[in-house]
């Protein structure tokens, strides 16, 4: 009887050989990526800012450009601050949709609120004694939904947390904003922006704004380091939360989706819908 060779070792090898190129493909992308936003990094002044002079680029900063300033001695007076709603502000938003901008536009607002309110007391409107923060949203780069959900299924067979991404299909984030002291004057500012990367943690989305929406975490975070004074340490959320309005902090229905499909949901995962109806009516149209 002459037995059939066993198909089972050379099935695991073509697989393990498809997975290496995989990886060293996306790898090769994310590198070439990197360094053309490195070459290409600048501060962009959109015009959003009050005032641009003294920016400076932020040191060791790899994923996102970072140009900032502050001044330590106005930053270190302002204790309550006020969160103006972020705003469109370029020709450029014109090609987003209005429900994807309004979206990314909440997310913002949100992940902003919620680092802000580790470091300073805000309050709901504007006060004679208060900091006000304004924060435009300069840049929406859209993301590609055939890439992205050709990298949903290939992320499928890579195990760990790091997504495969496919190259010229992520979208990104470009944001600016600046703290103001209570009687006008720039006591900080930030210019920020950053795209997806082709190999990491940020996730495929089938959303065309599901880059720019995730980016909006980073840029939060960007903007509390920024605009808090430096010797002024993260503090608990007060009770009752100041950034109730957005919805609980952590929305475990989009955690879920994202480990079961690979895909990142703004709709699950970013401001409740009644925040963002809440606040349209009184929302700026961009520039026109």
């Amino acid at each position: 009887m002459i037995r059939r060779p066993s198909t089972t070792v050379s099935t695991a090898t073509e697989e393990a050989t498809m997975f290496d190129k995989v990886i060293r493909a996306a790898a090769v992308a994310g590198l070439a990526a990197a360094c053309t936003a490195c070459a290409s990094g600048g501060g962009s002044h959109s015009g959003f800012l009050g005032s641009y002079d003294g920016l400076a680029k932020r040191p060791g900063t790899v994923r996102a450009t970072v140009y900032e300033r502050r001044d330590e001695a106005m930053a270190t007076a302002i204790e309550r601050l006020w969160i103006a709603p972020a705003a469109s502000h370029s020709d450029q938003m014109l090609s987003v949709e209005d429900e994807h901008r309004q979206a990314v536009l909440d997310e913002v607002d949100r992940q902003v609120c919620y680092e802000l309110s580790k470091r300073f007391t805000l309050i709901d409107a504007p006060a004679p004694d208060a900091g006000t923060v304004k924060v435009g949203v300069t840049r929406i780069e859209l993301t590609n939904q055939a890439g992205a959900a050709a990298s949903a299924v290939a992320n499928f067979f890579i195990p760990g947390p790091v997504s495969v991404r496919a190259p010229g299909g992520v979208g990104g984030l470009w944001a600016e904003a600046e703290l103001l002291t209570p009687d006008g004057v720039q006591a900080a500012a930030l210019v920020w922006s950053r795209q997806a990367m082709v190999l990491g943690a940020d996730k495929p989305s089938l959303s065309p704004v599901g880059d720019a929406h995730q980016l909006a975490e980073p840029f939060g975070d960007a903007v509390a380091v920024a605009l808090a004074p430096r010797d002024r340490k993260p503090r608990p959320v007060a009770t009752p939360d100041p950034c109730a309005r957005f919805g609980p902090r952590l929305r475990p229905e989009g955690l879920l989706v994202r480990m079961a499909t690979g895909l990142y949901q703004p709709e699950l995962s970013g401001a409740k819908p009644q925040a963002r109806d809440a606040r349209s009516a009184d929302e700026p149209a961009p520039p026109r």
